[in-house]
């Protein structure tokens, strides 16, 4: 059966969606057996049900089962289709299933279409030795080469690592994809539910090579962000810090989830960590009437094409 994860958490929706974030319940013996939460967002009249910023991962929870394993196919065909029916009318919708999840049947079975991506997990991040006999060479060479030229420091605020991660999206000519309050806002519900840690890459001269940001619950530690100094780039910092998150993830949790990435350099990047390549799945659903303006302004553009 599908877990918890640290995405799903109300605390956690209530930091990066406050007011716009809902999930509709399923209800049994007074307890609730499965949930879907979601974000709802109105654009030109339509009704979207989508992620949060700075969340992965937004699925079905369900209760877990003591039955035999054909037997909880049938419950999670039930519970998937009850939550299914409770959704409020939408235009849209777009959620990324954790992985834990394995079959989406009762979704296509509802009309829903499916995407699959990747995630890479370290399993099991208890037996250090192997995990660092897991890394390809090249990591293994950064991390030893950075470990000469920074040191890593665990004491500087969010507004700090901001500041790195705003070089890397203005490296590639963009803004960063959310607000400073958000993440501001995220770091101290994160804080107060001692599930973040915060990791820096410093130099001897004060200059902070790189920083990432993850986070935590029971089963798994996932990155959520990171960053570096464009002109710092080739000190092998950030493949330093990934390592000590690793270390410092298996003092609180059991996995290390690398988020995966569909952009081939960091898909690469990732990779090289020795973690399993996991499926999960992106499902979603477009209304008819959405259907139809979306039909209405290809034939526009083929029109005008000709």
């Amino acid at each position: 059966m599908t877990k918890n994860c640290i995405f799903e958490e109300s605390w956690w929706l209530d930091a990066v969606a406050p007011n716009t974030w809902d999930a509709v319940e399923i209800d049994k013996d007074g307890k609730v057996v499965a949930r879907l939460p979601y974000v709802v967002k109105n654009k030109m009249g339509l009704t979207l049900l989508t992620m949060p910023k700075l969340t992965p991962l937004l699925g079905p929870w369900l209760q877990e089962s003591t039955a035999k394993y054909n037997k909880q196919l049938a419950q999670e065909k039930d519970l998937y289709g009850a939550l299914i029916e409770k959704l409020p009318p939408y235009d849209y919708l777009v959620l990324n299933f954790h992985y834990s999840m394995t079959s989406w049947l009762p979704f296509y079975w509802h009309g829903f279409k499916q995407t699959t991506r990747y995630s890479y997990v370290l399993e099991n991040i208890q037996d250090l030795d192997l995990v660092w006999a897991g890394f390809q060479e090249n990591i293994r060479r950064e991390i030893r080469k950075a470990q000469k030229k920074v040191i890593v420091r665990k004491d500087l605020d969010v507004n700090k690592f901001l500041d790195i991660n705003l070089l890397t999206f203005q490296r590639q000519g963009k803004n960063l994809p959310y607000s400073r309050e958000l993440v501001q806002n995220l770091d101290a519900a994160c804080d107060r539910h001692q599930a973040r840690q915060m990791f820096f890459a410093e130099d001897p001269q004060g200059r902070i090579h790189a920083a990432i940001y993850i986070v935590w619950d029971r089963n798994s530690a996932y990155y959520l962000m990171g960053g570096g100094d464009p002109e710092l780039r080739n000190s092998g910092a950030t493949s330093l810090l990934m390592w000590e998150a690793i270390k410092f993830a298996a003092t609180v949790t059991k996995k290390f989830d690398f988020e995966g990435s569909i952009v081939e350099p960091i898909e690469r990047f990732f990779r090289a960590f020795g973690g399993r390549q996991i499926p999960y799945f992106q499902v979603s659903k477009t209304s008819q009437r959405m259907q139809l303006l979306l039909s209405g302004r290809e034939m526009v553009r083929a029109i005008v094409r000709k």
